[in-house]
């Protein structure tokens, strides 16, 4: 069963950087097949919401309020995604999640799902004024 682990999280005053990582476990084939992974943000009393997005072609895309800022990145030989963060800002304290799109096969006529179908349990940012 595919499994992802956030690490990195913690608490940092505004201005500061903090890099996540997220490494798949339990087979997973999302980052050697190059699937879509990504990075959600869910803040206290709001919904989770997109902050970042590498796609199979390795395009990526980020949300408005964290361009500039964040960098994500993936390491397929070590199956870590990184979410690399600087400027960190109050707003950004929430809880961070990683994601993967599944991994169907290379014989596939589609071999990545199209949404994200794993996903990690989160690790906590607390970024203080």
């Amino acid at each position: 069963q595919v499994q992802l682990v956030e690490s990195g999280g913690g608490s940092v005053q505004a201005g500061g950087s903090l890099k996540l990582s997220c490494v798949g476990s339990g087979g997973s084939k999302e980052f050697s097949s190059g699937c879509g992974m990504g990075w959600y943000r869910q803040a206290p009393g709001k919904e989770r919401e997109p902050v970042a997005m590498i796609s199979s072609d390795d395009t990526k895309n980020y949300a408005p309020s964290v361009k500039g800022r964040f960098t994500i990145s993936r390491d397929n030989a070590k199956n870590t995604l990184y979410l690399q963060m600087s400027g960190l800002q109050v707003e950004d304290t929430a809880v961070y999640y990683c994601a993967a799109a599944r991994f169907f096969g290379s014989t596939a006529p589609r071999p990545c799902s199209a949404d994200f179908r794993y996903w990690g349990q989160g690790t906590q940012v607390t970024v203080s004024s």
